[in-house]
């Protein structure tokens, strides 16, 4: 069963040393995706989120609730 949309918080930036656009989800640790525009980044960022949770679900990981905009970003 597909969920719904994610509510996690997604920080995009622009790196020089990838030349590609970072999508980083803060929340969930080491998630993140790039990509040739900011469209391309939030795409790919939003199967990662999908695929980390159920990863997490699989080995008995916590899966943290998304808390909307983060104070320290």
């Amino acid at each position: 069963m597909r969920e719904g949309p994610r509510r996690y918080e997604v920080i995009l930036y622009w790196s020089a040393e990838d030349t590609a656009f970072i999508a980083e989800v803060p929340e969930l640790p080491g998630c993140a995706a790039d990509g040739a525009t900011y469209a391309e980044a939030l795409a790919n960022v939003e199967g990662i989120i999908n695929e980390w949770i159920e990863t997490a679900r699989e080995e008995g990981r916590p899966i943290p609730e998304p808390k909307g905009r983060l104070l320290f970003a």
